[in-house]
């Protein structure tokens, strides 16, 4: 059985607590984590400005090639993880095994981090605006107009308390290593598998280990690295998000409540696009913040829940190794239970109704784990509590508002895909400023632009703009 061993500033760390990492369905032990406490997290954090020193003595094209070299890795090589060995193969299995996600969208997560690293330097080109990196690295530099520009690192650390759900969104911290920012990190507990391989595949392509930090643990881990960063990252619930509202130290991930909004002037039309809401609601087994939890449109609403229903509700659990499987299983079965009963209370609103009632029971329970099958439900209004819902299923509602008043009530809304042609409608949509990502057009909501920002930019979450004066002044002759 494997094992992995906390990471303080590239040393491995005998520690003696630790924590099996178990099959979802069987129970079975398949790893065990040494875990720290939140006092050694502290202690590593006073030492932080050593990992970022590190990196300095790199030049940032240097690191963008050992990221590509990272890419490749991370994808195809076998990599010391932990005490042990592991192929790709293992990877992905044991990466299923864990978390209840179906191996081959372990492997679809797996090449979009890849993905990422491998594009960073056009990655960081966007992001940047196109700035020379050097100036990050210096502090400043001419920006090409004859003027002196300063970025100023607000952290020699980027930290993360990361998720279980999803393997994608470690995209997010990925551009670290090639600004030079190290990384502090708390594994999931039941997702360590990708900081652990991508840390390795770093290593292995040059970047100094010193650089990164992994602490497995529990909540005070997770809260040391939080407040003994400088700059951090959290996953989490809607509570999370709000917990670190208006904190400019913390970037906070929970739900995205991601939409499409269809258009008075294609909604006859709506049959064109139902391939694209179907995969928005499905893909990644609805997992996912960019995954679509409302579709809302001024008519047609009960064709278009019932034809997306008869696509998606017949989906059932298939193993985790079955290329066809679609629903990744909770591997806590009280979350699974929980979020079923919270669903049975938001139909018992009146002017809500199940589409997929006929295809059978919902929650599907085993001995460890548990499923929850697709769900599509019908608002008549977005006054029904259902309609500003999300839930870590394939679940959408389909929610029947006047086009008029849907920009002013949709609520947050990461990704947004306007389906319309109305000049004067996408004009306004891209005003709102409930959305954040917006797509115009027959977009899917989970296909992203890496190339821009998700979430917020990562340059202005790391650096800030400052003003920067030379005078001009002869320089003494030495003595």
């Amino acid at each position: 059985m494997i094992t992995l061993s906390p990471l303080r500033w590239g040393k491995p760390y005998d520690s003696l607590d630790f924590t099996d990492v178990v099959h979802f369905d069987t129970g079975e032990p398949i790893a065990r984590i040494g875990n720290v406490g939140g006092g050694i997290v502290g202690r590593d954090m006073r030492k932080a400005q050593k990992a970022r020193d590190a990196l300095l003595q790199i030049s940032t094209d240097d690191l963008i090639e050992m990221c590509k070299q990272a890419a490749v890795l991370f994808e195809s090589a076998e990599l010391s993880v932990g005490d042990s060995q592991q192929s790709v193969d293992q990877f992905v299995h044991q990466q299923s095994a864990s978390t209840g996600l179906p191996e081959h969208m372990c492997r679809g997560n797996m090449s979009k981090n890849s993905f990422v690293l491998s594009h960073i330097d056009q990655i960081l080109d966007c992001l940047t605006r196109g700035l020379d990196l050097s100036i990050l690295s210096k502090g400043y530099g001419e920006e090409g107009r004859g003027v002196i520009v300063s970025y100023q690192a607000q952290t020699p650390v980027l930290g993360a308390v990361l998720p279980n759900n999803s393997p994608g969104v470690h995209t997010l911290w990925l551009p670290a290593i090639p600004l030079q920012i190290g990384l502090a990190l708390k594994p999931g507990s039941q997702e360590p598998w990708t900081p652990y391989r991508m840390v390795s595949a770093f290593i292995q392509a040059g970047v100094p280990a010193e650089a990164f930090g992994l602490y497995p643990g529990g909540h005070d881990a997770g809260g040391a690295i939080m407040t003994k960063t400088p700059r951090s990252m959290i996953f989490g619930s809607a509570q999370t998000v709000a917990q670190h509202a208006g904190n400019p130290k913390v970037q906070a991930h929970g739900p995205g409540f991601s939409k499409i909004l269809i258009g008075d002037d294609v909604v006859d039309d709506w049959e064109d696009y139902l391939d694209l809401m179907v995969e928005s609601v499905l893909s990644n087994s609805g997992r996912s913040c960019i995954n679509c939890s409302g579709i809302w449109a001024s008519r047609h609403t009960n064709e278009i829940a019932r034809a997306i229903a008869d696509r998606i509700g017949p989906v059932d659990v298939l193993p985790p190794s079955d290329p066809n499987a679609q629903l990744a299983a909770f591997t806590v079965s009280a979350m699974a239970t929980g979020t079923h009963a919270m669903v049975q209370q938001d139909l018992a609103e009146s002017g809500v109704e199940d589409m997929t009632a006929e295809f059978g029971e919902k929650l599907i329970e085993r001995e460890h784990c548990a499923y929850l099958r697709p769900m599509v439900v019908r608002a008549d209004s977005p006054d029904r509590q259902v309609a500003s819902k999300e839930y870590m299923f394939p679940f959408v509602s389909v929610v029947e508002c006047p086009q008029d008043d849907m920009l002013r009530r949709i609520g947050p809304t990461l990704v947004g895909t306007v389906l319309s042609q109305d000049p004067n409608w996408i004009q306004q949509a891209g005003a709102c400023v409930e959305i954040d990502r917006l797509n115009v057009g027959p977009i899917p909501t989970n296909r992203l632009n890496w190339l821009q920002p998700h979430e917020g930019n990562i340059i202005d979450f790391l650096f800030r703009s400052r003003a920067y004066q030379i005078a001009d002044m002869p320089v003494p002759a030495a003595t």
